[in-house]
């Protein structure tokens, strides 16, 4: 793994890190093409506004209330917390080792034995771009279902969406985040200050304001709230409680949004930990005071909330507690957050795939990394400096993942645990290599130099445990939502992941057009080579 002693320090003036973060991406391999314009309070606003905690944990609900209920609320939050620490630690400690927008990939690559680095840099790439395209398209279609909540709250529930319109919904929403996102780097930097306003004032309101306003009928003791553990999924509570875990797992997952973002981040290799970590512990904090308000204020009934008639149980919630009108005007203020939490994630998405297509991993590299519109000029800042390509690329994907919402309601809710499957498996690459390359002892040849933050002997403590949490989450989220397993109600991410990744390999070990002939893992676009233990990787690869 290329490493560089050259760190910018908290003194120094702006010019002085910028030259500084640009030369330790040159020393990792790749030039400068994107633009510093994110500052750090920017970098933690783009990780924090993509967990978009309210929004995010109504979308998921449906997840935690069935099993569990209330007790799975709160208590999932609290059991899930250190697991989660643990894997952001890790990731940190990557991250300000070599901050690169490829990030994980390119961890896997840098510190896996030279027989098997190119094949699982592939595969973690490519898990990172599924799990984060899914992801986008699970973010969208949440908002398209909170539209359409809007409208039959409007209406006292008479107005019911059909499959159609709520596609059309997502399809719009997708297209406007796409003009959102190929706006300059600049603007995008200070929007950053708008959406978290957005954010922190919409969970202020849910965490103080709902419980106060709640009909003293509707209001639940704490004995209700801390130990009401009310199982409606037909699994054992045990394992009830586990598949519970995927509203926190989901909530608190754009902790590694600032990797992404390393390459327009200033002082990128203490900003970026920094913000992942402090984004994790902020999200915890304001989560679980967001679940232990909607279960006070949710009433005893945990049926009426799941079975609501306007289809999302914390817009129930908002009708009974604050009337048609108030609940209403606060369920308008939760579809905007959401909107941002959509614009903030698709900046964070399309820098990976930029990333991942410099180095000609993707279908179609050649034109999706890029920079602005080419040779079409647009007035203004718009698109300078931002991968546009890239942009539009994820928009697509997510707009084709939509079209699971045709085969059914469980198949297109399967892509929220799709999307944490196919991350973790990601996330697992670059941990399990560092492992792997500390107990080889390759920490002493270079292959792994720390970079600011550094986790010291506990480092790999700290990733076995994360590692052990990953393997077992994703294994958990493969299972159907209850045991009766039907054609209507099993779980498509196993169909759809398993296909997905078979592709992956296929196509990796396609003959004669296959990556094994040409993926070479990072390639450094700079006068720079990585170090004498990649001495290949600096070989021009051709297109796929």
């Amino acid at each position: 793994m290329a490493n560089s002693s050259v760190q910018p320090t908290a003194n120094a003036p702006p010019a002085q890190v910028k030259d500084m973060d640009e030369a330790l991406l040159a020393r990792i391999g790749y030039k400068q093409e994107l633009k510093r314009e994110f500052r750090p309070l920017e970098i933690f606003a783009v990780c924090f506004n993509a967990m978009g905690i309210v929004p995010t944990i109504a979308s998921v609900l449906f997840d935690s209330i069935p099993y569990g209920g209330p007790a799975a609320m709160v208590w999932g939050w609290v059991t899930v917390f250190p697991f989660i620490l643990c894997i952001a630690l890790g990731i940190a400690e990557l991250a300000s080792a070599n901050p690169t927008s490829g990030g994980l990939y390119y961890w896997t690559h840098a510190l896996s034995p030279p027989e098997c680095r190119n094949f699982m840099s592939w595969m973690v790439g490519y898990a990172n771009t599924i799990g984060n395209c899914t992801g986008m398209a699970a973010a969208e279609w949440a908002l398209a279902i909170q539209v359409m909540a809007a409208a039959s709250m409007a209406t006292g529930g008479a107005f019911v969406a059909t499959q159609l319109q709520t596609f059309a919904v997502f399809i719009a929403a997708a297209l406007l985040h796409g003009m959102v996102c190929t706006l300059g780097t600049k603007v995008l930097a200070r929007l950053q200050h708008v959406i978290i306003l957005i954010g922190v004032l919409l969970s202020v309101l849910v965490i103080i304001v709902l419980p106060v306003v709640t009909p003293t009928e509707l209001r639940n003791p704490p004995s209700y709230v801390f130990g009401g553990f009310i199982n409606i999924s037909g699994w054992p509570s045990g394992f009830a409680f586990c598949l519970s875990f995927l509203a926190p797992l989901w909530t608190i997952a754009g902790f590694d949004s600032s990797v992404h973002m390393s390459e327009e981040a200033s002082n990128a290799a203490t900003v970026v930990p920094w913000a992942a970590l402090s984004s994790v512990v902020s999200g915890f904090i304001l989560g679980l005071a967001v679940n232990i308000s909607l279960a006070f204020s949710m009433g005893p009934s945990t049926d009426a909330v799941v079975n609501s008639p306007f289809g999302q149980p914390m817009a129930q919630i908002f009708f009974a507690s604050l009337g048609q009108r108030a609940g209403l005007g606060l369920w308008v203020l939760l579809i905007v957050s959401q909107f941002s939490v959509c614009a903030s994630f698709l900046l964070v998405v399309s820098r990976q795939v930029f990333a991942f297509a410099r180095d000609g991993a993707l279908p179609f590299s050649r034109y999706v990394y890029s920079t602005g519109y080419g040779r079409c000029k647009m007035p203004g800042s718009m698109g300078d400096g931002v991968p546009v390509m890239a942009v539009w690329m994820v928009v697509a994907v997510a707009a084709l993942l939509g079209l699971l919402s045709f085969a059914g309601a469980q198949a297109i809710n399967a892509v929220f645990g799709m999307a944490i499957v196919a991350l973790y498996i990601a996330f697992s690459g670059p941990i399990a290599a560092r492992v792997l390359a500390a107990r080889r002892g390759l920490d002493e040849a270079a292959r792994f130099r720390p970079g600011p933050f550094n986790l010291g002997s506990w480092g790999v403590p700290i990733d076995l445990v994360a590692l052990t949490f990953m393997v077992c989450m994703i294994i958990i989220f493969l299972f159907p939502a209850s045991p009766s397993t039907t054609a209507a109600n099993m779980n498509y991410a196993v169909v759809v992941l398993g296909v997905t990744f078979a592709l992956v390999v296929g196509w990796y070990y396609c003959p004669v057009y296959g990556g094994v002939h040409w993926f070479r893992g990072p390639v450094a676009n700079v006068n720079t080579a990585f170090d004498s233990l990649q001495e290949n990787e600096t070989k021009e690869q051709p297109e796929p």
